[in-house]
């Protein structure tokens, strides 16, 4: 395998020429480098690789340990060699080679080298990837930030890719072999055989692929399939290949939806155990003395009569101020998992856009924006809101032998709910919304795949319901228990460990105001993300049999399989 680029080789061939001595260091150098590599000692050959004083051979033995962990299937450490190849073009190639290994593998690498690279050499260390201590750079991003504090905060889209712009990463393709890029209408995911691949792998010491950490490109779920036979349990739905949008997320290359997670799945499955809350969710609240303090702020300032043009930006940076911090609480899954991140930040832009602090397109108005509508309804000095989203389905089907299902209609719902705040700040709810607070929720409802299409949040939210409600049907149904299928490395304390993120714990006040009939009005929102999948596989409205599954799934069974091999299209 050559990854030295050929500008340069014909400059090391003329010091090979000029300078006996130096060929015969080379040669013992790169004997050194090749016993450690014929014994599958990799950090020894780096050692050996960075004592040469030489950059030009320095950056050749790195090469050879390059391709030595690429040849083992070993794509992380390659990567992290490869960061300590002096030379950019060399170091691009290696690069390069890395990404085509691990897609002929079976999977790819998400490529923020560029980004790391740069962020390596044109800030002071130490970094532990140069120097063996210091920092490491943790590969995720979105359109919220959590501070070492655990702050959610949102970044602007317009800062966030300027910023990534600056540092060089741009939106890109996935490098996928030919088959898994291909679009499919009803890809074939096998829960079972993925399993059995992802455990062999860390067993092995070896990565867990790219294309495993995305499901096969799988964006939606249609089908679940049950073969007792083979011992299977199989996920179906549209995938292709994916592309990094601008912010690192893989979306598909057409669709532009979030590609399903195995993190995500492997989660809500030990949610969703024998031992498992079975519910999840999150709120974002606020706290009992910033709502006094905000409710006498108001009614004071409301006795003082209009505010003058030039006081209402202090008065508005005051409400924030007088509110303070709310506090975000995620409950049923780890508070440092991609499933609570998701949520959390769904949540967090769906009030951003109830309160007029974001643009959700032509079809979803703003509180504000439906009041204007119905000034008369500009009551209170004081409006206290709570909006949360839940699953919604129209159906969930199944084969008499109940070996088939198909989920229909999946979409999210917003629910909304008029709260009444006591002298001291509680929350006291109503159970009733009025019309206004009905409106936003049922517009945020009926437009939601418009929403998903513009953000790609609320899609990943789908998606996470989604996969949810497949752990849901798994534990609900026994589908585990008819296989004798122990979830093995998925289980509850399984080997396999999904990413972590930083906890988000609090957020900065959600709250706006507006003049409506000459008073100021101050909404303030409450409420969060509620995922009882349960509910709806014991809801008999839902659930109904449909005998036309029965050859859907005998449709969708696979020809035999290349060992190893876990996904496959339907024919």
């Amino acid at each position: 395998m050559q990854l030295l680029s050929q500008r340069r080789l014909p400059g090391l061939l003329a010091a090979a020429a000029c300078c006996v001595v130096l060929c015969g260091q080379v040669s013992a150098d790169d004997a050194a480098v090749r016993a450690h590599l014929a014994a599958g000692e990799f950090g020894p050959a780096m050692e050996a690789a960075n004592q040469i004083e030489d950059a030009d051979v320095r950056n050749q033995l790195i090469q050879q340990v390059v391709t030595a962990q690429l040849r083992a299937g070993d794509f992380d450490a390659a990567r992290v060699a490869s960061r300590q190849i002096a030379e950019v073009e060399d170091r691009g190639a290696a690069r390069t080679q890395i990404a085509q290994e691990e897609a002929l593998a079976g999977g790819f690498g998400a490529d923020f080298e560029p980004l790391m690279d740069l962020i390596l050499n044109q800030t002071s260390g130490p970094w532990f990837d140069l120097d063996g201590v210091g920092g490491t750079m943790e590969e995720f991003e979105s359109g919220v930030r959590v501070d070492p504090h655990g702050l959610l905060f949102r970044v602007s889209e317009k800062d966030l890719s300027g910023e990534l712009a600056a540092l060089g990463l741009r939106a890109r393709e996935a490098d996928l072999n030919e088959d898994m890029a291909r679009p499919s209408m009803l890809r074939m995911v096998s829960l079972t055989r993925l399993e059995r691949e992802v455990a062999r792998r860390l067993e092995a010491g070896e990565t867990v692929t790219e294309s495993m950490k995305q499901l096969a490109g799988l964006s939606q779920i249609q089908y679940v399939f049950v073969y007792p036979d083979e011992g299977e349990i199989v996920i179906a739905g549209p995938a292709e290949g994916w592309r990094y949008n601008d912010y690192g997320m893989p979306v598909g290359r057409e669709s532009g939806r979030p590609t399903l997670q195995l993190d995500d799945l492997v989660t809500v499955m030990r949610t969703f155990s024998p031992n498992g809350e079975r519910i999840f969710g999150c709120s974002i609240d606020p706290r009992p003395e910033g709502l006094k303090a905000i409710r006498e702020f108001a009614e004071a300032s409301q006795k003082q009569g209009p505010l003058s043009p030039n006081k209402v930006r202090r008065w508005a940076q005051q409400l924030g101020e007088e509110l303070g911090r709310q506090d975000v609480t995620v409950y049923g899954v780890p508070g440092d998992s991609r499933v609570a991140r998701v949520i959390v930040e769904a949540d967090y832009r769906m009030k951003l856009i109830g309160i007029g602090k974001m643009d959700a397109g032509p079809h979803v108005g703003s509180y504000f924006d439906l009041l204007a509508r119905n000034p008369e309804l500009a009551s209170g000095s004081l409006d206290a809101l709570r909006w949360w989203l839940t699953m919604q389905y129209g159906s969930v089907l199944h084969s008499e032998d109940r070996n088939a299902f198909e989920i229909r209609g999946s979409s999210v719902k917003c629910q909304s709910e008029n709260q009444f705040l006591t002298d001291q700040g509680e929350r006291v709810n109503t159970g009733k919304s009025e019309p206004v607070n009905q409106q936003f929720a049922a517009a945020f409802s009926e437009h939601y795949a418009d929403l998903a299409e513009r953000d790609p949040i609320f899609a990943d939210l789908q998606g996470v319901f989604d996969l949810a409600l497949v752990a849901a049907m798994i534990q609900h149904d026994g589908l585990d228990q008819r296989l004798d299928w122990d979830r093995g490395v998925f289980a509850v304390n399984g080997a396999y460990l999904p990413a972590s993120y930083a906890v988000p714990r609090e957020t900065e006040s959600v709250v706006n105001h507006r003049v409506f009939n000459g008073k100021d009005i101050v909404v303030q929102v409450a409420g969060g993300v509620r995922a009882d999948l349960m509910s709806v596989l014991t809801n008999p409205e839902l659930r109904q049999q449909s005998p036309r599954l029965a050859n859907v799934a005998e449709d969708s069974k696979p020809a035999q399989l290349p060992e190893g091999r876990w996904w496959w299209d339907a024919r």
